[in-house]
């Protein structure tokens, strides 16, 4: 596999090291041909959306790889934990399902010992896993034809939207009289009362 997605194998470990902190991820270069194996196997012109299964490393692929990425809403991660996505005709639902095979690993135990985490990180040959990973290429993924089921295909109309009585801020209004912040009492920070410089 010379390419993913029509970058060369070294146009895309460019790419990674840029969106990923300069670092040189495996699950990045695998989610890259599953990306690119999913891509090849839609008709021509077809306007897609994409289903993660993990938040891990293909969420990144999707958005460095394609018009989907989770702001325009066209990517959707289902944590079920499996390293597999589907790209899909965003009217009909047709698609493909690609994950990666344990079963296919066993001829390459860099790829293996890190996917299953069988040596602690710091004992892991990154470059050896690195290239196998680019040498496994799509040959340790698999493949299948999904339909997605119709309520991932309804598009949200965008609500109305109002000011929450606690916090002031906006939010939409079909969440209720509260924001989810202020009636849930949701997210992991205390907030300081003194507003910083904003310009």
């Amino acid at each position: 596999m010379s390419e993913v997605c029509g970058f060369s194998i070294d146009e895309y470990c460019v790419k990674v090291k840029d969106f990923h902190g300069g670092n040189l991820a495996p699950g990045l270069i695998i989610a890259g041909f599953m990306v690119d194996l999913a891509c090849r196997n839609l008709p021509e012109n077809t306007l897609f959306e994409v289903i993660c299964e993990t938040p891990s490393c293909i969420p990144d692929a999707v958005q460095l790889l394609t018009p989907c990425t989770a702001g325009n809403q066209w990517m959707h991660i289902i944590d079920v934990g499996r390293y597999a996505l589907s790209v899909y005709d965003k009217y009909s639902g047709e698609g493909v399902r690609v994950h990666l095979n344990p079963s296919k690993l066993k001829k390459w135990a860099a790829i293996e010992e890190w996917f299953f985490r069988l040596k602690p990180k710091s004992e892991q040959d990154t470059q050896e896993i690195l290239k196998q990973a680019i040498e496994a290429g799509t040959s340790i993924l698999d493949i299948e034809k999904v339909t997605i089921t119709p309520e991932y295909l309804v598009k949200k109309k965008k609500k109305s939207v109002s000011i929450c009585p606690v916090c002031n801020e906006a939010y939409p209004s079909n969440y209720g009289a509260l924001c989810p912040a202020c009636r849930d009492d949701c997210l992991p920070y205390i907030s300081e009362t003194e507003h910083m410089r904003t310009a």
